[in-house]
């Protein structure tokens, strides 16, 4: 159980510093969240698809070194920390670093990350744990205790009941969650990721609970630390409230998890297909600030991917269209050539970095037809074939906006440009995806 002493002075001064502080005590200036992280979508990888729980500084290093020798040039920086950096809470109900698995500190972490190019980000969940309620830990700054923010009948996210919900009633809630975000600030931390927010996924009985006002909270407390952090909420968010996450947060995940669990695979083709049901409901409230999270690239280790090589280009295609982060899930130390081409195809980081997402326009139960309008009369069209065997695929250029013959670029096959006059027509492999790039034809 975590020590709640009483607060000393000198603490206490310090926590009544203005919010635009940061924790180390240096003024910054005040920059939105919205604004300054997330003018396009991250790129970067997570811990979670294949270290899961347990990972240590050692580990961490090891991955970020790979991306800053092989993807940061592309465009991949964000070395993101799920599930098990913490270990209980300090006195003031805070997250407590794991010292056995980071024993230099997240702070150094940060800095040696930033050193190289890098950004870190961090996992929390919503809510109060029960542990900080029941020892009744002073809120930082405030004379207020956890026992009169926090409602032990409710529950603050929707994984377990052994998190409360805060009440942002009591002015010392807002406190408590402002307290976690200058620590994360003063660590230097450049990424949050909020998982289990509701309403939206999670488990039986939780799914409804309402985590609206602690996102509010949270965005509100990154603004105010001065720190452009940016805020990811997950995962199978509520599309009801989309407007809502577009307003208070930088990213949200659409659908569930899309690892493959108890296999010995990243992913599988029935967790890619669940994606492909939910983007076409979700691509209007994606754009600057805010964006459409379909979770982690499951692309790098080859065969390990659990996906065929036609259906790793179908993956890295449908992200970059919805102009999705480039999360990658893989073990970096093991990334294969064929998979390191695919996620570094420079044309398609430049179609999800455009920030312009596609829009479905020609689907039916195997297949899907996007297409993504760029400025100049340039136009990205992508075919999808979810199917099992090939399927020719075809569409009018006059339903494209197109009136007279086109130039074409195969994106993924390396081949001279050609011309269409009518149609495109093409043969897609079993769950493949060909990509065109057309513009006028002089």
């Amino acid at each position: 159980m975590p020590s709640c002493r009483p607060i000393s002075i000198l603490c206490l001064l310090i926590s009544l510093q203005s919010a635009g502080v940061a924790a180390a005590g240096r003024t910054q200036p005040v920059i939105s969240g919205k604004a300054g992280a997330a003018s396009r979508p991250f790129m970067g990888w997570s811990s979670w698809s294949f270290i899961r729980g347990d990972p240590t500084q050692a580990k961490i290093k090891a991955q970020a070194r790979v991306m800053a020798a092989k993807l940061k040039k592309y465009g991949y920086t964000y070395v993101n920390i799920d599930s098990g950096w913490t270990n209980g809470f300090d006195r003031f109900g805070r997250p407590r670093v794991n010292r056995r698995r980071f024993p230099a500190g997240i702070a150094s972490l940060a800095g040696w990350l930033h050193h190289h190019g890098l950004k870190l980000g961090l996992y929390l969940v919503p809510g109060m744990p029960a542990a900080v309620y029941k020892a009744n830990c002073r809120i930082l700054g405030t004379h207020v205790t956890a026992r009169q923010i926090a409602d032990p009948n409710r529950p603050g996210n929707t994984l377990s009941r052994n998190f409360y919900k805060l009440n942002f009633k009591s002015p010392g809630a807002m406190a408590y969650v402002q307290s976690q975000a200058n620590l994360l600030a003063g660590w230097g931390v450049d990424y949050l990721k909020l998982d289990f927010v509701g309403p939206g996924g999670g488990y039986p009985g939780l799914r409804q609970t309402n985590c609206r006002p602690e996102v509010r909270a949270w965005e509100t407390a990154i603004k105010r630390t001065g720190r452009p952090i940016w805020l990811e909420l997950s995962n199978s968010l509520a599309l009801r409230w989309a407007p809502f996450w577009k307003r208070w947060s930088n990213g949200w995940r659409i659908t569930g998890d899309i690892e493959a669990y108890h296999t010995p695979f990243l992913t599988s083709w029935k967790h890619v297909l669940v994606r492909f049901a939910a983007a076409p409901r979700w691509v209007k409230y994606a754009g600057p600030g805010g964006w459409n999270d379909l979770d982690s690239l499951e692309i790098g280790n080859g065969a390990k991917d659990g996906l065929t090589v036609a259906q790793r280009r179908t993956v890295m295609t449908l992200w970059c269209i919805n102009c999705a982060p480039l999360c990658l899930g893989a073990n970096l130390e093991k990334l294969t050539p064929g998979d390191l081409k695919i996620i570094t195809n420079r044309s398609l980081i430049a179609i999800d970095q455009a920030g312009v997402p596609g829009k479905l326009i020609q689907r039916t139960a195997s297949q899907q037809v996007w297409v993504v309008k760029r400025p100049k009369n340039v136009m990205d069209v992508a075919f999808f074939n979810l199917g099992s065997a090939p399927a020719q695929m075809q569409v009018r250029l006059s339903a494209l906006g197109f009136a007279n013959a086109v130039k074409v670029r195969n994106i993924w096959r390396d081949v001279p440009p050609g011309r269409a006059a009518h149609r495109l027509k093409i043969t897609v492999a079993p769950g493949g995806t060909q990509l065109l790039q057309l513009s006028a034809a002089h």
